[in-house]
């Protein structure tokens, strides 16, 4: 059954990945996204990694999309539509998708990836929750109050520009 949930997760990060940078439309490739980050946090739950999961549709799936769809629909550019790209350009993102594939693929296959033969180590979740919420040395609470904010402040930007835009031009 993992291995069936591992190609049907595959597929689905593939589609998916493919219909993001392809359509037109800046709110289906939200959409599309979206269905790319949970399906990778499908990926988390396969390796036995809760947590990384949880983290994964919360943050990203959760959080990150959930604004950029806001972010589209407060803005009323609902219906955009990018230009198609030029020859040129889809030329050169071929070529860089396929030196990508071909660098990733020789590593893949030319690496020995061999276990270490320690044994596996217990994990604590509480002493991980105890860490996230610490204002202490190592604590996470401060870095994620600073992204959070300016995430807050990128996308009041944004929303302004945009409605700057939107003005200028009811004004012409």
């Amino acid at each position: 059954m993992n291995v069936v949930m591992f190609y049907l997760l595959s597929a689905i990060i593939l589609i998916f990945s493919l219909l993001s940078i392809t359509t037109r439309k800046i709110l289906r490739a939200a959409v599309y996204l979206l269905f790319v980050l949970v399906a990778t946090s499908g990926f988390y739950f396969l390796l036995n990694y809760e947590f990384m999961a949880a983290v994964q549709l919360t943050l990203y799936a959760g959080g990150i999309v959930v604004l950029i769809i806001f972010s589209i629909l407060l803005t009323s550019h609902i219906s955009h539509k990018f230009k198609h790209p030029a020859l040129l350009n889809l030329l050169m993102g071929a070529g860089v998708a396929v030196i990508g594939a071909g660098v990733a693929l020789y590593i893949i296959f030319n690496e020995k990836f061999t276990a270490n033969g320690q044994p596996e180590l217990p994990v604590d979740m509480t002493a991980i929750g105890t860490q996230l919420l610490s204002t202490e040395k190592n604590g996470y609470v401060l870095p994620f109050e600073l992204i959070s904010v300016l995430l807050l402040a990128a996308i009041i930007a944004a929303i302004v520009i945009a409605k700057k835009g939107k003005q200028e031009e009811k004004e012409s």
